[in-house]
């Protein structure tokens, strides 16, 4: 499916509930969306295909500059424009045949996390779930330097100012890969464990260079994206879950942020950033399951 956001295509794929999983009524929908520079075939459509199996139809969808969506130059993965895609998803979900907009919720996994706390703060939800989700640009930054050293802000910094000296000069991007061998490298998600957790969610994709890069103007604003600060206007339920052994996600920024929600449940689970695409999905995906399918399915009356 397709929408527009800001002008620009955005490509979605809506997973429709078989009707033995529903009742007479339309479906409740989930819009859903993955983390920094993933398309959304990457880990997030095997829980779309568990959500739909409970009744529970979802919207997955690429964000600008990403997978299938239009967008020039690709591959320009901004915190701030995500906002613009996730408020143009949630408007056009609401208006798609045979589903009931008017229960919907939101789902994110790591930066998508903040992206769908922002979105849920904006929009009438009725339902937020964040996956490993970051929340405070700053603090993450912060993270990566004290587990990277000094060296890796300040090259990250550089890459930044290089690309915005090539945006503003009319040149293609200055672009830096997603996860790769850091300090080799100069990955944009370079903590231990990134790479063996994007690789394998990416899979056969996991070398292509067309997926695995990102241009490096994300640092210069990425400090300046807080999604915690929304979260007292955020009045949905929400569920939050973080993992033990996260090296991407700080916990300090979660745990400050989830004591500004005010209906929320914070599971802790036994893992990294990406744990759940894996070894964890089936607890976390009927956890996650049992919280949406009691916010848009049950509390409906449905």
């Amino acid at each position: 499916m397709e929408f527009t956001s800001q002008g620009t295509k955005c490509v979605a794929s809506l997973y429709r509930p078989d009707k033995a999983a529903t009742t007479n009524k339309d479906p409740p929908i989930v819009v859903m969306a993955n983390g920094f520079g993933l398309p959304r075939g990457f880990g997030l459509p095997a829980f779309a295909e568990r959500f739909a199996g409970r009744g529970i139809a979802v919207l997955l969808f690429d964000y600008r500059s990403l997978g299938e969506s239009g967008g020039e130059p690709r591959n320009v993965a901004l915190p701030f424009g995500q906002i613009n895609d996730w408020q143009a998803a949630v408007r056009y979900a609401r208006t798609i045949e045979g589903v009931d907009g008017d229960r919907l919720g939101v789902y994110g996994f790591s930066l998508g996390g903040g992206g769908a706390l922002i979105t849920a703060a904006q929009e009438d939800v009725d339902a937020y779930v964040g996956r490993t989700p970051i929340f405070d640009g700053a603090r993450t930054i912060l993270y990566f330097v004290r587990q990277l050293g000094v060296a890796y802000g300040l090259r990250t910094t550089w890459a930044g100012l290089r690309d915005l000296g090539r945006k503003y000069t009319g040149r293609d991007p200055y672009y830096i890969p997603i996860w790769g061998d850091y300090p080799d490298e100069l990955p944009a998600l370079a903590p231990p464990g990134s790479k063996e957790g994007h690789s394998a969610v990416a899979g056969e994709d996991a070398n292509n260079p067309d997926v695995n890069r990102c241009a490096a103007r994300a640092f210069v604003t990425f400090g300046f994206y807080r999604p915690i600060t929304s979260a007292r206007q955020v009045d949905c339920p929400a569920l939050v879950l973080q993992g033990t052994d996260d090296t991407i996600a700080p916990k300090s920024a979660i745990d400050a942020t989830v004591a500004r929600l005010r209906d929320v449940r914070c599971i802790t689970i036994e893992t990294d950033h990406f744990g759940a695409f894996d070894e964890l999905f089936e607890e976390v995906v009927e956890q996650e399951g049992d919280f949406l399918e009691q916010h848009l399915v049950t509390s409906s009356g449905a």
